[in-house]
C-alpha cells in the first residue's frame, strides 16, 4: 500500500467513525423501519438502480424489498454483511475498511467464515439515542463504496443530520 492509499484509507476510517457516532435516530420502531426501508427503495428508483434492502429490528426482518433487477444473490450478500453488522456493531464498510488497514480478513482474525460474513459496504448499525444498538440496515446491488454512502444520506436525512460534512472523499 502506497503512502498516499494508506492516508485516504485513516481519511475514510475516521469519516466512517463519524458516521457512526453522528447518525443516531430519536426512536426506532416498526414505522421508522417502514419509512427507512421505503426512503431507501426511493432513493434507488431516483437514482435508477436495483437493490436489495433489509431492515432489521432486535435481529428480525421487519422489511425486506428486492428491487427488479435484483437476483437471490443480492439477498445472500445483504445476509452476509448484515452478519457482520449484528456480531460487531459497527458498519459493515468501516470493518472491512479496518481489515484493509491491518492486511486481513474476518476468517483469519476472527474465524469467521465468508459464506456467512461479508466485511464489504452496505450494512450500517440503526442506533437509538440513550438506547444504542437496536438492529441494522443492509442494501445490496452497488459496488460497496456506493452502497454505503446510499444508506448514510438517507439515515442523516431521516436523523436531520447534514449530509456534506459526512460524505466520503
Amino acid at each position: 500500500m502506497t503512502e498516499e492509499q494508506a492516508l485516504s484509507l485513516e481519511r475514510d476510517l475516521a469519516k466512517l467513525d463519524e458516521h457512526e457516532r453522528l447518525l443516531l435516530f430519536r426512536g426506532f420502531d416498526l414505522t421508522t423501519a417502514w419509512d427507512l426501508g421505503s426512503r431507501l427503495r426511493e432513493a434507488a428508483l431516483q437514482r435508477r438502480v436495483a437493490i436489495a434492502i433489509e431492515v432489521r429490528l432486535q435481529r428480525e426482518t421487519v422489511f425486506f424489498c428486492a428491487m427488479q433487477g435484483t437476483t437471490p444473490e443480492n439477498a445472500d450478500w445483504a445476509r452476509r454483511k448484515r452478519n457482520t453488522v449484528e456480531l460487531m456493531q459497527r458498519s459493515s464498510y468501516a470493518v472491512g475498511r479496518k481489515l484493509e488497514r491491518d492486511d486481513t480478513s474476518l476468517e483469519p482474525k476472527l474465524g469467521l467464515a465468508q459464506r456467512d460474513y461479508a466485511a464489504h459496504g452496505g450494512s450500517f448499525p440503526i442506533r437509538v439515542e440513550g438506547v444504542g444498538y437496536v438492529g441494522t440496515v443492509t442494501i445490496s446491488g452497488l459496488p460497496q463504496r456506493e452502497d454505503h454512502e446510499l444508506l448514510v444520506e438517507v439515515i442523516a436525512e431521516m436523523c436531520g443530520v447534514s449530509i456534506e460534512p459526512l460524505r466520503l472523499e
